[in-house]
């Protein structure tokens, strides 16, 4: 049975990864499309999914989940907020790029995506109440943070697909957020 499991497993991780790979390129592409591009059978997809909706509730899910699993490595309870914040950057750098077609919604579909998103909200919002002045617009702050992340994971070039490391990558773009982009003396 649980060979079954891991092997169904596979097949919708394998689905999921091609959708988002031609929803990236056509966001209007059909069931039929990504069944081609994961190389199964549609009747495989609609066994897995009920519909295209479903499909991508299904990633939304996936990806945020993704993401939570990211912030919460970075230990942001118990770590100093900077380090917490700068490890999770670098987390997020290593998963945000596979999804970005997927991430690209303001409002997840579902409603599982919306609470997990909330939470990582949530937990963005606490590391920047720890580590910025009191009376700081935390929402703004937050907000700015993740233009940054969004331009590295998917500007035009990404830099996280320029060869940087996604250490290196979450040093510059914590230091563009504390210090905007002036050299420092």
């Amino acid at each position: 049975m649980g060979k079954l499991r891991a092997d169904a497993e596979r097949s919708m991780r394998a689905i999921m990864v091609a959708a988002e790979d031609v929803l990236s390129a056509s966001p209007v592409a059909t069931m039929e499309q990504i069944a081609e591009a994961a190389g199964v059978a549609r009747a495989t997809i609609h066994r897995r999914f009920a519909s295209r909706e479903a499909l991508i509730e299904a990633m939304e899910v996936t990806a945020w989940r993704e993401i939570w699993e990211a912030v919460q490595a970075a230990r942001p309870d118990t770590a100093p907020p900077l380090v917490a914040l700068h490890q999770a950057t670098a987390n997020i750098l290593q998963v945000k790029p596979a999804w970005r077609f997927t991430l690209a919604r303001q409002i997840p579909l579902s409603a599982e995506a919306q609470a997990v998103q909330a939470r990582v909200m949530g937990q963005c919002e606490e590391v920047f109440g720890k580590l910025l002045e009191p009376g700081a617009d935390i929402v703004w702050a937050r907000q700015v943070y993740l233009a940054l992340l969004g331009e590295a994971a998917h500007g035009t070039p990404p830099a996280i697909e320029s060869g940087q490391n996604p250490d290196a990558l979450a040093t510059k773009v914590l230091d563009t957020l504390m210090h905007g982009v002036q050299r420092r003396a």
